[in-house]
């Protein structure tokens, strides 16, 4: 099964310097990811579900897009577990002019039914049927491993964002920003729960903010480290997203950013954390070359903490990429 969705960029998908968002196209990964697993959830006679977003992997924007390109956004289910669906994405640009085609992203999205009766009950997903023996195998790898990774990151579910006053440039408390945005249908599905691909453009945005804020030249996201869902989003919620510098290399910058949703219209349920990811953005000139960026500086022991695990998450990714290189023929 596989699914295709396809739109031209316009103005208000980018940046002044004619850069599509990142968020924009998380937006339509995402788009695209939802009716896909949402039609293999109900693809067999049963309770109706809707397919809610869990994680996305790390994305990498390979190519930049623009304005007047159009981009093609094709996703394929590549696994199935027992409550979750696996979904493979690839978007390519093209300009219509010159009919010159690029890959710009590829991204692996989870996904898990929700029953239509009961937003908070989760189905089961009907099986896939593979082309060949170990796709299953090497599906049920990633499966667990997503799985652990998800577990791993709840330990942070207690940390904030804390404003300072008259902070320092080129430190944390600088760049850092927040977006406050109530929850309204629009964001919604017909379910009540906030559409993943709001917040992941919402999470965008504010990243982009703080890598503006950093280095005051244009930024484009370079990559996104896993989007974890912990939590729906219902509607009427008040929801905060904050970032924070976390690690700069000389030609890059992490982020980190964190959801906060409080249910203002339901005294039952207390403030909540419900998405977190690390953005890495980099610097370019008005040609669009790579900028140096200026060097964070760390204040607290947190920040240097946080700093470190950037820098080791940097050096990890700067192996692999260069393993992977150095592999091709």
């Amino acid at each position: 099964m596989a699914s295709q969705l396809s739109r031209i960029m316009r103005p208000d998908d980018a940046n002044v310097a004619g850069n599509v968002h990142g968020g924009t196209i998380l937006k339509m990964i995402e788009e695209a990811g939802a009716i896909i697993s949402t039609r293999h959830c109900n693809s067999q006679n049963g309770e109706r579900c809707v397919a809610a977003l869990a994680r996305v992997e790390r994305t990498d924007f390979l190519s930049p897009m623009c304005i007047g390109e159009v981009a093609h956004v094709s996703a394929e289910i590549t696994y199935t577990s027992k409550h979750s669906v696996e979904v493979q994405v690839n978007v390519m640009s093209e300009n219509i002019l010159t009919g010159t085609k690029k890959l710009t992203n590829k991204a692996t999205l989870w996904y898990v039914p929700l029953s239509l009766k009961n937003v908070d009950k989760v189905l089961e997903v009907p099986p896939v049927v593979y082309s060949r023996q170990e796709q299953e195998e090497e599906g049920r790898k990633r499966y667990e491993a997503q799985k652990l990774e998800r577990m791993e990151t709840k330990w942070r579910n207690g940390d904030i964002v804390q404003p300072v006053l008259n902070p320092e440039p080129n430190t944390v408390s600088y760049s850092q920003s927040s977006l406050i945005h109530l929850v309204g249908p629009s964001d919604c599905t017909l379910h009540g729960f906030v559409h993943g691909g709001v917040t992941m453009k919402l999470m965008d945005e504010v990243a982009g903010i703080v890598a503006a804020r950093h280095c005051k030249t244009n930024i484009v996201t370079a990559s996104v480290d896993a989007i974890n869902f912990h939590d729906k989003i219902r509607k009427g919620c008040v929801i905060t997203i904050s970032g924070r510098m976390t690690f700069t290399s000389n030609k890059s910058m992490e982020i980190e950013v964190l959801v906060d949703a409080d249910p203002v219209v339901d005294n039952s349920q207390k403030h909540y954390r419900a998405a977190s990811a690390f953005f890495t953005y980099v610097s370019l000139s008005q040609e669009g070359k790579s900028l140096p960026v200026p060097q964070l500086v760390p204040e607290t022991e947190d920040e240097k903490k946080r700093f470190e695990e950037g820098k080791g998450r940097y050096l990890q990714m700067k192996a692999k990429r260069q393993g992977h290189t150095e592999s091709q023929p």
